[in-house]
C-alpha cells in the first residue's frame, strides 16, 4: 500500500518511546495523524511539534483498558480526520515479575492494552477499509513473543498473540486490498526497554544487542509499502534461534537461557520488587 499525503493514520502509544519515532516517520509523508496515549502527559507536546510542520494532528488521551474509550478513539479520529487508512497498534504495558507475584489486575491490564485493544481497534477500522478495498494495520510485537524469556509470561503471550492474529488476518483478507504486518523487535533503545534499564540499572545482554528506534520506525513504513508479513529487528542474528525453537524447542530454550535473556529480566524483576515498583512500564 502506498502511503500518501492526506491519508489518515491512527497511532496508539504515540508519545511512548517508539511511538514518537513512528509518528515522525509518518509525519514526513504528510498524512493526517490521530495520536493516542494514556495518561497522555507528553501527548500535547508531540501534537504541537508535529503541527508546526503543517500536519493536521488530533491528540487523544484515552485509557485503552476501557472498551468504551477504544470505541471513542476510533469515532473521534474518523469524525475529525476522516476514515482511517492505516492503524498502528503500538500501545503496550509490561510488568517484569515472576508470574506468581502478578495480581489478577496486572494480568488483565496487560491483556487488555496489548492484545484486546489492538484486536478491537482493528475490527473497528475494518469496515471502511473493506469498502474502499484499501487499508493496512501494523502491530508492534516483540521478540518476547517468539522467544518467551522468563519473568515475561503475560507480556510474551500478548506479543505472540499479535503475531498469530496477524498471520490469520492476512490469510482472511488476502487479495482484498486490506492487509496487515507485524513488527517484531528485540531490545530497542526507547520505550519499555529504556524504562526498564532506567528503573533497574541493568542493560540488555550483549549477546542480543540493542537496536535504534529509527530502525523500527523505518520498518513500519517499509512493511506497509511492501506488504511484508513480519519484520524482525535485532542487531545480532536471531532468526536461527527462532527456527531452532520450531525443530528443537529444548535446545532453543537452553540457548536463550545461556544468552542471558531470562537472567536480565530476573535482575530487573528483583530490582523493581526491592523498589516496590507497582505501576506497569508503558510503551
Amino acid at each position: 500500500m502506498k502511503i500518501s499525503a492526506g491519508q489518515t493514520v491512527l497511532i496508539t502509544g504515540a508519545p511512548g518511546g517508539l511511538g514518537t519515532y513512528i509518528t515522525e516517520a509518518f509525519a514526513e509523508r504528510g498524512v493526517k495523524l490521530g495520536l493516542v496515549a494514556y495518561p497522555g502527559a507528553e501527548l500535547e507536546l508531540l501534537r504541537q511539534k508535529i503541527e508546526k510542520r503543517g500536519i493536521k494532528t488530533l491528540a487523544l488521551a484515552a485509557d485503552l483498558r476501557d472498551r468504551a474509550q477504544q470505541h471513542k478513539v476510533f469515532e473521534r479520529v474518523r469524525k475529525e480526520l476522516g476514515e482511517i487508512d492505516i492503524l498502528v497498534n503500538n500501545a503496550g504495558v509490561e510488568f517484569t515479575s515472576a508470574y506468581h507475584d502478578l495480581s489478577e489486575a496486572n494480568i488483565l491490564e496487560i491483556l487488555s492494552v496489548n492484545l484486546e485493544a489492538a484486536l478491537i481497534l482493528t475490527r473497528l477500522v475494518l469496515p471502511d477499509m473493506r469498502r474502499r478495498n484499501s487499508g493496512h494495520i501494523v502491530h508492534i510485537s516483540s521478540l518476547a513473543g517468539r522467544a518467551g524469556p522468563g519473568y515475561q509470561e503475560v507480556y510474551s503471550a500478548t506479543k505472540a498473540g499479535l503475531i498469530a492474529f496477524n498471520a490469520s488476518f492476512r490469510a482472511t483478507y488476502r487479495g482484498t486490498g486490506v492487509s496487515s504486518s507485524v513488527i517484531t523487535p528485540g531490545f530497542v533503545e526507547a520505550g519499555i526497554y529504556s524504562k526498564l534499564k532506567a528503573t533497574s540499572g541493568y542493560s540488555a545482554p550483549a549477546s542480543f544487542g540493542v537496536s535504534r528506534p529509527e530502525k523500527v520506525s523505518r520498518a513500519v513504513i517499509r512493511a506497509i509499502e511492501n506488504n511484508i508479513p513480519e519484520v524482525i529487528i535485532n542487531p545480532l542474528p536471531i532468526r536461527p534461534i527462532i527456527v531452532l525453537s520450531l525443530f528443537c524447542p529444548s535446545l532453543a530454550e537452553w540457548l536463550i537461557e545461556k544468552l542471558g535473556a531470562t537472567a536480565f529480566f530476573a535482575r530487573v524483576a528483583e530490582a523493581q520488587k526491592n523498589k516496590a515498583v507497582e505501576k506497569p512500564v508503558v510503551a
